[in-house]
């Protein structure tokens, strides 16, 4: 313990520390000036963002079955572990070789400016917040660095000692560690005064809050009685738009004024079309209530929810832009340069795919695509749920790459046919007797006609449905089960409104999807 702390007191642990003092300076420093310039300038946004459109699809899937929603907060996470590590190497470097720390510390500012501006949607001058940063942290790094050289050359001595050595500093350490803490102070504050100063600066929220919502011409059809289902801790039929899964690449929420927004229909068409924000409050919308599911839910999953949207059918706005011949594909593009390609048969058919400016009687929640994004029935959301969409292109499968797609993932996503467990939840402990099993399914477009379950190893009995809205969203279910006392695995299956019983076939969710039965295992007491 005593050599530990001897070490902790020695210049290169010192070293380390100037280096993590500095790196707190570059991010506040970019922090408090970006707050002028776009959210994605920030050098933690355009770093994660970078990284995450070099995920290979493997580790993606890891880290949404691993954190779930949370996934985001994660890589921060892992994301400022990193960052402490390499600044506590290029202070020692610096200490020891101050021009190496220097073109180290150059070369992190270039990386970080090269994740800034190739982003979407961001210019040249958006490098301004890193650079700035970049040259604050040098200045911090060599103020800091300046009295270990100087302890290096006179160790620290009693002042009587020092008195005898005229130019000999008696305080280096001192003085050391009084100016980190004077540096991680202001590095508080720059990041914090960044923070809210952005929050001041942005009036997305206060338009949105203002925001009058246009009535329909065809409203969500009448929800009949008895869809919820009647078991304690199944979730609700409509999903609040607090608790809907958001899984996109968006790692700061794009903030788009509405009244500049604008959305792009060209390609193969023979048309170009053009829309505004008020171009769609005008126009004839529709609401229903659609299902939507992430193609990474794994099987049992939360990654599916289901709401009501208020919007424009696509078919309507690509009926102006006429589609030439041979077109099969729209790739819709989002600001922040994620995009997804659709089958154009699926946006013209009568499904509803819409461009949806509501959800749940409220303005799209800003995390959830403020102001227009695209909702498609039937479909995963890597190949349709465009949030914050701004561009529509008519195109050929063979001839454009989605996000995904470009990463292995399938072109085509139709929804499996799944059923889901939600009480008990695995791994519970019930009371032995009567108690009723409960869950949800769903099968987009196709509708859920049956839902069986299977204690243990036995037999499979057919459970009792709930009403069904529409084929579009999702159907809850119970059943009753009398429990005995011991282990025991609960499974169920689906059958859709085609007759094909959801598979038992095993498999992750790329590229497509997953599939295959859960089973829920709980111990009755």
């Amino acid at each position: 313990m005593k050599k530990l702390m001897n070490w902790l007191k020695g210049p290169t642990a010192m070293a380390a520390l100037a280096g993590v003092m500095a790196a707190a300076v570059v991010l506040s420093v970019a922090e408090l000036i970006g707050a002028f310039f776009t959210a994605r300038a920030t050098p933690l946004i355009a770093l994660g963002s970078t990284f995450i459109d070099f995920t290979p699809p493997w580790m993606k899937d890891f880290a949404i079955a691993t954190f779930g929603t949370n996934d985001k907060a994660a890589l921060f996470a892992g994301m400022g572990l990193t960052i402490l590590v390499l600044a506590c190497v290029l202070g020692v470097v610096a200490y020891r070789r101050w021009a190496l720390g220097v073109a180290g510390v150059l070369l992190m500012g270039a990386v970080i400016v090269a994740s800034v501006v190739t982003r979407a949607s961001v210019k040249p001058v958006d490098a301004i917040p890193t650079l700035a940063g970049t040259l604050a942290g040098l200045v911090v790094l060599r103020l800091l660095i300046s009295p270990l050289w100087r302890l290096n050359h006179w160790p620290d001595a009693p002042s009587d000692t020092a008195a005898k050595e005229p130019g000999r500093p008696a305080t280096s350490r001192r003085r050391f560690f009084a100016a980190a803490g004077i540096t991680a102070a202001v590095a508080g504050i720059a990041a914090t005064g960044g923070r809210l100063l952005g929050a001041a600066r942005s009036n997305i929220a206060q338009a949105r809050e203002a925001l009058q919502l246009p009535a329909p011409v065809r409203m969500a059809a009448a929800v009949p009685a008895g869809v919820q289902s009647p078991v304690a801790g199944v979730a609700p039929w409509v999903t609040p738009n607090g608790d809907f899964y958001r899984i996109d690449t968006a790692l700061s929420v794009p903030e788009i004024d509405a009244k500049d927004w604008e959305l792009r229909v060209h390609g193969l068409v023979e048309q170009e079309v053009r829309l505004t924000f008020q171009d769609l409050l005008d126009a004839d919308l529709i609401e229903s209530h659609v299902t939507l599911t992430c193609v990474s839910n794994p099987v049992g999953g939360n990654l599916a929810g289901n709401a009501r949207w208020l919007g424009l059918p696509i078919r309507e706005v690509l009926k102006r832009a006429r589609p030439r011949d041979g077109a099969d594909m729209v790739l819709s593009t989002s600001v922040d340069g994620f995009s997804a390609s659709t089958p154009l048969e699926v946006l013209q058919d009568d499904r509803d795919a819409i461009l949806a400016i509501a959800m749940n009687g409220e303005p799209l929640p800003l995390e959830h695509g403020y102001p227009v994004r695209m909702v498609v029935p039937g479909l995963y959301g890597f190949v349709s749920a465009t949030k914050w969409v701004v561009d529509l292109e008519v195109t050929r499968f063979a001839d454009s790459k989605a996000y995904w797609t470009q990463r292995g993932w399938s072109e085509r996503g139709p929804i499996k046919t799944m059923a889901r467990v939600e009480v008990p939840k695995s791994f519970a402990r019930v009371r032995a007797g009567r108690m009723t099993i409960g869950g949800t399914a769903w099968a987009q477009t196709r509708g859920i006609t049956k839902v069986e379950v299977q204690i243990d190893n036995g037999g499979w009995a057919e459970a009792v449905l709930s009403a069904e809205a529409s084929l579009i969203t999702w159907r809850q279910w119970s059943f009753d089960w009398e429990a005995t006392p011991g282990p025991h695995y609960v499974r169920a299956r689906a059958t859709d409104g085609t007759g094909e019983v959801q598979t038992d076939e095993r498999a992750d969710p790329v590229p497509d999807g997953a599939s295959g039965w859960q089973s829920v295992m709980v111990t009755v007491e």
